[in-house]
């Protein structure tokens, strides 16, 4: 089932690709600047218990897998794999449906 697109539809598809990118790219900002802050407030407060390894660790984890889905790298729940549960899942409605009559 391949899908055939106009120009309208490749720009509005390219659109949304740049504003996941932008999207990550703010996250990943976001997660370094708020993270140099607190290395530095825990450095500054109380440089012998050093917490700010459990937000840098967790937040990048999430930082990590957003970008791997953005940028397609995860192939498990990409493009191809909706595509393909698309079908089936048309293929299994048809099926039903045809049973029947």
């Amino acid at each position: 089932m391949e899908m055939n697109f106009n120009e309208d539809d490749k720009y509005f598809l390219a659109k949304k690709k740049v504003e996941k990118i932008k999207g990550f790219y703010g996250n990943l900002a976001a997660y370094i600047l708020v993270n140099a802050i607190l290395i530095f407030i825990n450095l500054y407060t109380s440089p012998k218990y050093l917490w700010f390894f459990w937000p840098l660790m967790w937040w990048g984890i999430g930082v990590v897998f957003h970008g791997l889905k953005v940028f397609e790298v995860f192939p498990v729940l990409g493009k191809d794999w909706e595509e393909r549960k698309i079908r089936e899942f048309m293929e299994k409605e048809k099926d039903s449906k045809n049973k029947w009559k």
